[in-house]
């Protein structure tokens, strides 16, 4: 009988990190930032004040008035790059690795007391693919913006400072157990507590059996990018760029590969957070917009009295979850209204069981049923707010920041992977992968 060969996927590629020296930068923890998407204004220039060595001043530079081609914030973070790695604040490893990180924390608005989680997973390169390849799956939309100013870095760095999340299916969990019993007995080369409280560490994997080995398991699987869509994209228009300005070279080039962060569909450290929508355009009176939603939702007002908001709000925000495990539930408050409302997809407007994947999640539905209904024009569909708190979405409807809040239970792993392996594209602003990991611990530096 003919033994069947699995069809080669993931080509993961262990790769010499550049990682902090704490003999030159001094504590780690200082010089590490959260992932660039997700730092405001007022983060950005405390994390700039912090120390003159932490990597956003890298990723997220400023804007400086007179700037042009030669001189703004990508040349900037160029001559930085290159100047920390010649004083050795930088240091690239001597050996190729993969590396092995952890996560343990709690989960954001949690209650006191719920106990912390622990996310696994490993930090490598992976040789590029098309998307049509089938060897690596998106499945969010993107735009055009992102991409650019990520583009731009790219080129003038050469380097990837944040890692791409991906995820694989290991129900046997091979790889992961295959990296702990290698760093069973050895101390991590960081381990700490961020600004978060959440415990931090990292372990290099060098030893060649073990790195062969994660590298054959992880050749048969797909990968689903979790985070880090519009990174992925600029890598490819990276490198398709590159070989067209080089000829075409033979052979594999530094630029051929992106950096990953890879975790198991199955690792029950793994978090997905709804986000929340909430409306800034003018909207008609109460009546009109219920008597709009009336024909696709059956509406329950729940109303609150002075002094009885943060108890109906509690109320309110567990009937969403519960409620929405049987059904499309939605939560909905409105500016100048002391009524929240639960909007529940009648039967008849409920994706059949031959609806495609994307079809039957709650955040398509929500957007076919309620957001277009609201916010017909894409002006209007732009101007949308997105937060992963549902307190703060309410808060922005109460004072006014917002004229409603659309509330979702979270997308399910699950989801998005059945989405990711049809082929199809989530949209934008589906889910929220958690934790993130931190930007800093270990960069890759192609060139240079």
């Amino acid at each position: 009988r003919t033994q069947r060969i699995p069809t080669l996927m993931a080509h993961v590629i262990p790769f010499r990190g550049t990682l902090y020296d704490p003999a030159t930068v001094g504590d780690v923890r200082q010089v590490v930032a959260p992932p660039y998407d997700i730092i405001d204004k007022q983060l950005q220039k405390v994390l700039h004040d912090r120390n003159q060595h932490i990597v956003i001043r890298l990723e997220l530079g400023y804007d400086h008035p007179g700037d042009g081609p030669s001189n703004n914030k990508y040349t900037r973070a160029a001559a930085a790059l290159k100047e920390w790695l010649g004083k050795g604040a930088l240091r690239r490893d001597a050996q190729p690795a993969v590396y092995y990180h952890t996560i343990e924390y709690r989960p954001p608005y949690s209650a006191p007391g719920t106990p912390t989680r622990l996310f696994k997973g490993f930090l490598a390169t992976m040789q590029l693919e098309e998307f049509g390849s089938g060897k690596i799956l998106p499945h969010e939309n993107t735009r055009a913006a992102a991409k650019t100013d990520r583009l731009h870095l790219l080129e003038a760095c050469r380097a990837n400072f944040s890692p791409i999340i991906s995820l694989y299916s290991d129900p046997q969990n091979e790889v992961l157990a295959l990296l702990e019993r290698a760093t069973a007995s050895e101390k991590p080369r960081i381990d700490f507590q961020d600004d978060e409280g959440f415990r931090q560490r990292l372990w290099s994997v060098t030893d060649a059996g073990v790195l062969d080995r994660v590298t054959t398991l992880m050749e048969t699987k797909p990968l689903f990018i979790a985070d880090g869509h519009h990174r992925y994209e600029t890598a490819l228009n990276y490198r398709r760029a590159r070989r067209q300005e080089a000829g075409n070279p033979a052979g594999p080039q530094p630029y051929d590969n992106v950096f990953m962060l890879f975790a198991s569909l199955e690792d029950k450290g793994l978090t997905v957070l709804p986000t929340h929508r909430v409306l800034t355009t003018k909207l008609p009176g109460a009546a009109e917009v219920k008597n709009q939603l009336a024909k696709a939702c059956d509406i329950l007002p729940i109303p609150w009295a002075a002094g009885k908001e943060p108890e109906v709000r509690r109320e309110f925000l567990s009937a969403v979850h519960s409620r929405g495990q049987s059904a499309p539930v939605f939560g909905m408050a409105l500016h100048n209204e002391q009524t929240y409302y639960l909007l529940t997809l009648r039967p008849d407007q409920r994706p059949s069981a031959a609806a495609s994947p994307r079809d039957r999640l709650d955040v398509s539905l929500l957007q076919q049923h309620v957001v277009t209904t609201l916010c017909p024009t894409q002006q209007e569909q732009e101007a949308i707010l997105y937060t992963k708190d549902a307190h703060e979405a309410l808060d922005w409807v109460l004072k006014g920041t917002g004229t409603a809040a659309l509330l979702l239970n979270a997308t399910k792993v699950a989801e998005v992977q059945a989405v990711a392996s049809a082929g199809e594209r989530m949209p934008h602003k589906s889910t929220y992968f958690f934790p993130k990991p931190l930007t800093g611990l270990v960069l890759n530096v192609m060139e240079g």
